[in-house]
């Protein structure tokens, strides 16, 4: 009899453990899933902006061209404010 009962607890335990076992596989495999769609999403991201580099060292170059002309304006400015004495 105390085999038997031995057994059976033994036998739900190991149930128990497979069980427990396939939900975390079930649970592991979801997050793979997950994992490569984020690094799907990841290498669009990169190879959509992969232009951005080069627009914007055209871009920071013609806004150093504008902030020269701005300085020179504001000189001009400043002048013409002291010569109506502004």
């Amino acid at each position: 009899m105390l085999v038997t009962l031995t057994l059976i607890t033994v036998l739900l335990v190991v149930v128990a453990l497979a069980g427990y076992l396939a939900a975390v596989a079930w649970a592991l495999r979801d997050a793979s899933r997950s994992v490569a769609a984020i690094a799907d999403g990841l290498e669009a991201v990169r190879d959509h902006t992969a232009p951005v580099e080069e627009k914007l060292v055209t871009i920071n170059a013609a806004l150093g061209a504008l902030a020269g002309g701005l300085k020179v304006v504001d000189g001009h400015l400043g002048a013409a404010g002291r010569v109506f004495r502004l």
